[in-house]
């Protein structure tokens, strides 16, 4: 019995160790709520101001998912800010000054962002040009294209069919509607919440069958049972702020789709592995007969398909495409991917850990500016915030390569 108790032990403490950072950034980001919430006289925890953090983190959160595959792959994407602006312009010139439908906007926007992932990723894959140097470029070609496109000015959505512009705003400003408006708290939400709690359920004993099947060392059923009753409070808590409040918004519905999208692309298909195997060791990634240039110019593609959602989003948010949207969204993307546990060196990275980073670093937005805080400490505070995440990175890596 004693040596079953050691056993247990050693596996609780393998798994503790193996998902360090993850559990590590929930805890820093709990941390910051609660240093914010003091701060503020919990104004901060309110759930107005949680709701509107989380619609907030979105557009933002959506970028990362990119990013990360990007990062893992071994690259980086500086024109996602710029292209995002670009594709937020193109759907509102669509719709306003052409007057096309909602399905037809939502679709010509996408494929421009996918064609303009796939001309950087011919350029990076099949030219064998840096990543850095291409999309710095598309940072200036598109930051021009969008004054090109809108004319210098702001293009408000009001002026569009208000059918098409109505459905458009939805997508970042609407919220689920309800079912029973007698009800206390937002039926649809806890409905929904209950459904993703059970699909976690089937999905974690699911993947416990198989580990178990290929002979992989797995918690104890007690164990695992626990941890994800506590997984499961969790979600139910942070959700509750939805429940009780508007309901859950479309984008954040969005965010949430393609983080579980993205999580099994790279955990459970070949092109998922493929990326990290690419970003760990390129010529071997080659010797193993992984077309590297494809696999590159597809990950580009996926980019722009990506950045194409984020510039929807934040265009329905603002109801406008303005000359300055995007404007250095690619650093807080890269800032929450590395804070989220990708490693610049390639090779490592979680798609709900890039999601988790976007919510830490528009906590911090949030915190401060319910502060007031200056301007110039929130960018020396933000910079600072990236630099330790990187850091910290540095030092897991250092550990694991002695060990």
């Amino acid at each position: 019995m004693k040596k079953n108790n050691k056993s247990y032990v050693g596996m609780v403490y393998k798994f503790l160790k193996i998902n360090t950072r993850q559990y590590a950034m929930i805890i820093a980001l709990l941390l910051i709520w609660l240093v914010f919430s003091v701060l503020t006289n919990f104004v901060f925890l309110t759930p107005r101001n949680l709701s509107n953090l989380f619609i907030q983190s979105t557009t933002v959160a959506i970028l990362s998912i990119g990013m990360t595959l990007v990062v893992v792959s071994g690259h980086l994407d500086l024109s996602c800010g710029s292209v995002l602006g670009f594709c937020g312009a193109v759907a509102s010139v669509l719709m306003i000054r052409f007057g096309l439908g909602i399905s037809s906007v939502l679709f010509a926007t996408v494929f421009i962002g996918g064609l303009i992932g796939l001309w950087q990723g011919y350029w990076i894959g099949y030219k064998k040009i840096s990543s850095i140097i291409v999309t710095l470029s598309s940072m200036i070609i598109f930051r021009g294209a969008i004054i090109g496109i809108t004319g210098g000015q702001t293009l408000g959505l009001e002026m569009a069919s208000s059918q098409t512009a109505n459905i458009f705003r939805k997508i970042g400003q609407g919220y689920l509607p309800r079912i029973n408006k007698s009800l206390p708290f937002h039926d649809t939400t806890l409905y929904l919440v209950l459904s993703l709690i059970l699909l976690f359920w089937i999905f974690d004993f699911s993947k416990r069958k198989e580990k178990i099947r290929y002979g992989f060392d797995v918690l104890p059923l007690r164990i695992n049972i626990i941890k994800n009753i506590l997984i499961s409070t969790g979600i139910l808590i942070i959700a509750s702020i939805m429940i009780f409040y508007m309901g859950a918004p479309y984008c954040v519905i969005l965010v949430i789709t393609l983080t579980c999208i993205f999580d099994f692309i790279t955990k459970n298909t070949t092109f998922g592995r493929h990326l990290y195997a690419i970003g760990s060791d390129i010529e071997a990634a080659r010797l193993a007969g992984i077309n590297v240039k494809n696999r590159v110019l597809f990950l580009f593609v996926v980019m722009g398909i990506i950045t194409a959602i984020a510039g929807i989003v934040y265009t329905s948010r603002l109801n406008a495409a303005t000359t300055s949207a995007g404007v250095n969204f690619e650093l807080d993307a890269i800032a929450s991917a590395a804070i989220g546990g990708a490693s610049f060196l390639g090779g490592e990275g979680t798609i709900p850990g890039a999601v988790i980073g976007a919510l830490v670093m528009a906590s911090v937005d949030n915190g401060m500016s319910l502060l007031n805080l200056d301007i110039t400490f929130q960018y020396i505070i933000k910079g600072l915030i990236l630099l330790l995440a990187v850091w910290l990175d540095m030092i897991s890596r250092r550990k694991s390569i002695h060990l």
